[in-house]
């Protein structure tokens, strides 16, 4: 099958040659044809299948008939890059026709993207809470919407959206066509699948299994030896392009600190940092300039980079779906990849669900003979793994300085009937 079985107007066509699709990978065959037809979809597939294709184009087909400068289609993703992505997207496979869109997230400066909803744009890829604020401040109406997406579903619920995706689809006409997209499907995301959508078509790609082209090794080690691990690794395998995972932004930035010292080109994508710092890191990780990229779970979202040879599980998953998500960001596009898991004595019932996952054991890596880790390095595990002390109370001086106005209180002397400062 092509693309040109679906049979777009010559003007998406022309963006899809741009694009360099020829062949419709599985989600794009089954979902395309029903979305077309003005269904709704419940779409689950992992990360890397072209779920964006899956929806976009469609969506341009559906748009290219109608009026223009009006917002006739939302696209809400539950992070500033996984937007920025889909808008990139949209502006590639669009570009032979006259329509527009506009990316809305929080961390930039809302003037621009208002001008440019004033302007008049037919499609608006959002994350929730600036959107919200730009609904409050009646910058744009949801009242002429015809198509909503939700990508990236079960994200929302991990980062507390839903309460906000339910005010959002309160101010959506009731007659519109809703397409839902994830990679896992806990119960509150099926739940709100079931409130929104009507009569869905569900196209279900193997979302809990992972690309067949990837290998994945587990290494035994203690929590304070990983980061000598990584670097042994690093150092001894040919990583071209390398993306490890940690569970906390501290450890994320500290990491990649370490490794950037230890003369590594690392960076790390983490909640903390700014839009533009984040920006930066994804675009020297997709152009070659950080070899490795340090990320948490929710801010890997929206990494679509081509060539990933290596995922590492620096700390291990929360989840089987999630260690599939992580590491299906390698092996794409018919490539091979490779997939390292460290792992602790306390890791072994989710060694077991993974692998009950993954049909087949993990290779057991050989831990190699490590380099005692730097006092600095010590350092960061222990304040990592420590638990995090309530403040002293400052001290200012010789005793009885340090305390509050309410202790430096009069007391009276009934001995002398005076009154003195104690």
């Amino acid at each position: 099958m092509s693309f040109k079985d679906f049979q777009f107007h010559p003007t998406i066509d022309a963006g899809i040659t741009a694009c360099g699709y020829t062949t419709p990978t599985p989600i794009q065959k089954e979902a395309i044809p029903p979305i077309l037809a003005g269904r709704d979809i419940l779409g689950l597939a992992q990360t890397g299948t072209g779920k964006t294709a899956a929806f976009v184009l469609p969506l341009l087909e559906r748009l290219l008939t109608g009026p223009r400068k009006k917002v006739r289609a939302l696209i809400v993703a539950p992070t500033r890059e996984l937007a920025e992505q889909i808008h990139e997207n949209i502006g590639k496979m669009s570009q032979q026709t006259d329509l527009h869109s506009v990316v809305i997230y929080g961390g930039v400066g809302k003037g621009k993207q208002i001008n440019t909803l004033r302007a008049g744009v037919e499609i608006v890829v959002a994350c929730p809470g600036r959107l919200l604020d730009l609904l409050n401040e009646k910058a744009l109406t949801l009242s002429t919407v015809e198509v909503l997406v939700l990508d990236e579903a079960d994200h929302m619920f991990d980062k507390g959206f839903l309460p906000d995706i339910r005010r959002i689809i309160r101010l959506l006409p009731k007659n519109r066509q809703s397409l839902v997209f994830s990679a896992t499907m806990p119960g509150e995301i099926r739940h709100l699948a079931e409130e929104i959508l009507k009569n869905p078509v569900t196209v279900q790609i193997n979302h809990t299994l992972p690309a067949p082209l990837i290998s994945h090794g587990l290494f035994q080690v203690a929590t304070e030896q990983k980061t000598s691990l990584l670097k042994n690794i690093i150092n001894e395998r040919q990583m071209t392009s390398t993306l490890v995972f940690t569970r906390t932004k501290h450890k994320a930035k500290s990491l990649a600190l370490q490794l950037e010292r230890s003369g590594f080109n690392a960076a790390s994508i983490q909640g903390n940092l700014s839009q533009q710092k984040r920006q930066q890191a994804l675009d020297g990780f997709r152009d070659g300039t950080y070899g490795i990229l340090v990320a948490t779970d929710i801010a890997a979202r929206g990494i679509d980079v081509t060539g990933i040879s290596h995922v590492i599980n620096y700390d291990m998953p929360d989840t089987a779906e999630t260690y599939t998500h992580r590491t299906g960001r390698t092996g794409r596009a018919s490539r091979s990849g490779e997939a390292l898991t460290f792992a602790g004595h306390e890791d072994s019932k989710m060694i077991a669900l993974i692998e009950r996952n993954l049909g087949k054991k993990m290779t057991r890596e050989t831990t190699p003979v490590l380099a005692p880790q730097a006092e600095e390095e010590r350092r960061e595990e222990r304040r990592e793994t420590l638990p995090r002390q309530a403040p002293r109370a400052k001290k200012t001086g010789a005793a009885g300085q340090g305390k509050s106005r309410r202790d430096k209180a009069c007391a009276f002397d009934f001995g002398t009937r005076k009154t003195y400062q104690r």
